[in-house]
């Protein structure tokens, strides 16, 4: 468990961010200049907060009141950065145990066979930085942190450089890292697609403030976080589980609030999945549908409805004990009298939801 309060100004902007992030991963997520990377320099060591307390575990990394900071070598704490900073002179395998050289004295630490196993660098150990792709750097990087072993690991934007391939590509061994170590991670992105698909908590940070912290799938479901996230970002995440692969190349998901559709997911059967569903690809009935090419009609009822400054309206659902965001016209949600407690059709066309938007884990 982090529990963190600081208070920090600079010439122009004033930083006041508190929140607690549970085991698992945790995303901060705002606009460039939001604050995110003090927050994380400040967790780390390289920037002493004017005010405030971090406390992580059992351990009070720094308290303004009780002139308690401990210095960034103390910490425990892994951090990767936007670049991997890897040593150009050394090879990948000499990368990753100068990482361990940090590791407590005594402690079993992480085994080195399973995390090169869990990010696929195996085939790399005898390369140097300079014969890697950019995706390969950052696993490496990723390593040479995780060997350290730390009590938290810091991820500033470390997709940030990389291209939509190489992305994919990470976000990957992420949610891996996520789902098969008990390491706590803080994750900085200014990317909906990439906190839907790896964070288990999220943090809204605006102009130096938290706005909203809380469980990903409650916070991507809410109205109110909306304009934070962006309105072109606006969804909703379900869990699913895999169920089949049908002969035309569909598979089929079952989820809290009945089965869906999607073109050929990859994954054997029965494993945990999260879908990031947007809320202009929902559209609403008050009938069931006949005669419609979509695959996804769900039975959901109507919680809220939020009209816009102009002639959208946003809608929140539920379906099941999830929640769903429907986008609609001011004039369609007139017309189809939605309201709360309204009962509806959620309607949502398979091929809709795109492949970078179904992660992997609960």
């Amino acid at each position: 468990m982090l529990d963190l309060s600081l208070r920090h100004g600079f010439e122009d902007f004033t930083l006041e961010a508190a929140f607690t992030a549970p085991a698992g991963v945790t995303a901060l997520f705002g606009h460039s200049g939001s604050g995110k990377t003090t927050i994380v320099n400040a967790l780390a060591g390289l920037l002493r907060p004017d005010a405030g307390r971090i406390v992580l575990g059992d351990r009070v990394l720094f308290d303004s009141q009780a002139r308690v900071f401990m210095p960034p070598h103390k910490r425990r704490i892994g951090y990767v950065f936007q670049d991997a900073r890897l040593f150009p002179h050394l090879t990948v395998r000499q990368n990753l145990l100068y990482g361990r050289r940090f590791a407590a004295r005594g402690g079993a630490g992480a085994d080195m066979g399973r995390i090169v196993e869990l990010l696929g660098i195996g085939a790399l150990m005898e390369r140097r930085p300079g014969a890697l792709s950019g995706g390969e750097k950052q696993r490496v990087a990723m390593g040479r942190a995780i060997l350290s072993d730390p009590e938290l690991l810091l991820m500033d934007e470390p997709l940030a450089a990389l291209d939509g391939a190489r992305k994919g590509e990470i976000l990957t061994y992420l949610e891996r890292l996520r789902d098969e170590t008990a390491l706590p991670i803080l994750y900085v992105s200014h990317s909906v697609a990439e906190v839907t698909r790896l964070a288990t908590t999220l943090v809204l940070i605006e102009a130096g403030h938290v706005m909203r912290s809380g469980p990903v799938e409650a916070i991507m479901a809410d109205p109110d976080a909306v304009p934070a996230l962006g309105l072109r970002e606006a969804g909703a995440l379900l869990t699913a589980r895999l169920a089949a692969h049908d002969a035309d190349g569909l598979s089929r998901l079952d989820s809290e609030g009945g089965a869906l559709w999607l073109p050929h997911v990859e994954g054997p059967i029965g494993a945990a999945l999260r879908l990031r569903i947007l809320a202009q690809d929902v559209m609403l009935a008050v009938e069931r549908p006949q005669g419609i090419s979509a695959l996804n009609v769900l039975p959901a009822r109507v919680l809220e409805v939020r009209q816009g400054a102009g002639p959208g309206a946003l809608v929140q659902l539920a379906v099941g004990e999830a929640r769903l965001l429907a986008r609609v016209t001011g004039r369609s949600a007139k017309a189809l009298e939605l309201g709360p407690g309204r009962e509806v059709y959620a309607v949502i066309k398979a091929v809709s939801v795109a492949r970078d938007s179904i992660g992997e884990g609960r």
